[in-house]
């Protein structure tokens, strides 16, 4: 069913390309953009991917081993997204075609690849007020909504891995407002169904709940370029966002909530408890220079997972806390230096060693995100012992 779903979509385009005219564009701002004679609907067409090299060491105790490589394909995207009878009703679609793209296939998602990563309508209702509803990012932590094609390395820190909301099912309402002269603040709030991405068997435990707050003390940034890393738009007076995100899964399923094993118990069942996920950030740009900083924080009511007699399951709840500090300087040249420390603790209960890890990135940008070549080395300790180095480079090409 999935792979029809692909092939519609792609014979979709095709007959699109030879049936219209194509408007006046540029590289970067979509391959395809139609909007209808009589106004009624619009939709552009964005391809992307990703390429990427790695070259890992890892230390021994005595020395380090020989390199160990991998090329792969880290992203492969199709994007539309456009509106659909009146401005005020938009959408977005986006499909995933790399094999990472496509993972997690599991018994309640009928052990089927899955390629929608969003879709989504956002209709804007009232004056600063968007309800949404489909399947889309969560509001989390920043850097998970950034989008993996506007990230300032290589990819996401370790932190957003072990601790994001990334994405889910359900409703999200949206609003903004004035505090008075240029001071902004944004509320989102989301009830979603808590288990990850196309996830088509019901739900199996209770609901989420997703609240973020973000000030803007000093006005808006640059064509959204609080969501973008690096400042290419290089901000002529200093930005900021500061948030805080709150959410709380009850009766979770998974080890980190949305995503991780299903707790599944012996007799079939699936063992639940209530996590809370906390996120503390905040985006800064000015001149070239930008920093981002990310604190999260998840508890759980009982992290050992147990059988119906109390005996472990030997699933664990992945809970603790991470910082995440990163900045970067963007030369006139379109040439940017740019530096990451991640801290993660987890709780002593689930038996995981504390890791640091320092990356030192390297970035061209030729079309600002849309094309850009990039590079960062990374030096990982994991409770000060066992220490990696990698290496890492690749491109970005997002029509």
């Amino acid at each position: 069913m999935n792979n029809k779903l692909l092939f519609i979509f792609i014979i979709f385009l095709g007959f699109s390309l030879q049936g219209q005219e194509i408007s006046d564009t540029s590289f970067g701002k979509g391959m395809l953009n139609f909007v209808a004679k009589d106004s009624t609907f619009s939709i552009k067409f964005a391809p992307r991917f990703q390429l990427r090299s790695m070259s890992l060491w890892d230390y021994n105790g005595e020395s380090y081993n020989s390199p160990d490589y991998n090329f792969i394909v880290r992203r492969a995207r199709l994007k539309f997204d456009g509106f659909a009878y009146t401005p005020k009703l938009k959408y977005k679609i986006e499909l995933g075609l790399s094999n990472r793209d496509l993972s997690g296939a599991n018994e309640f998602n009928r052990n089927t690849p899955r390629y929608i990563l969003d879709a989504v309508i956002m209709w804007k209702f009232a004056k600063n007020w968007e309800f949404w509803a489909g399947q889309t990012k969560l509001p989390g932590n920043i850097e998970r909504v950034i989008s993996s094609g506007n990230l300032q390395l290589i990819d996401r820190s370790l932190l957003n891995s072990r601790f994001t909301l990334d994405r889910d099912l359900g409703i999200q309402l949206r609003h903004i407002s004035s505090l008075g002269g240029i001071f902004l603040m944004r509320e989102k709030f989301s009830i979603s169904q808590g288990e990850g991405r196309n996830v088509t068997e019901g739900n199996e435990g209770g609901l989420q709940y997703t609240a973020r707050v973000e000030l803007l003390p000093f006005g808006s940034f640059k064509s959204k370029g609080d969501y973008v890393q690096s400042d290419l738009k290089r901000e002529l007076t200093p930005k900021l966002m500061a948030s805080v995100t709150y959410n709380y899964n009850q009766d979770a399923v998974r080890e980190r909530g949305f995503a991780g094993d299903y707790m599944i118990r012996q007799d079939g069942s699936i063992y639940q408890t209530d996590q809370t996920t906390i996120f503390v950030d905040a985006m800064f740009k000015y001149n070239g220079f930008s920093f981002m900083g990310e604190y999260a924080k998840r508890t759980a009511d009982n992290e050992i997972a147990t059988e119906l007699n109390n005996t472990p399951t030997g699933d664990i709840v992945l809970t603790g806390n991470a910082l995440n500090l990163q900045a970067g300087y963007l030369f006139k040249n379109n040439y940017e230096l740019a530096g990451r420390y991640t801290s993660i603790a987890y709780e002593d209960i689930t038996g995981s060693a504390p890791v640091k890890q320092y990356t030192l990135g390297f970035n061209r940008f030729v079309v600002g995100h849309k094309l850009k070549v990039q590079s960062d080395i990374s030096y990982t300790t994991l409770d000060g012992a066992e220490d990696n180095i990698t290496f890492r480079i690749g491109f970005d090409i997002h029509f």
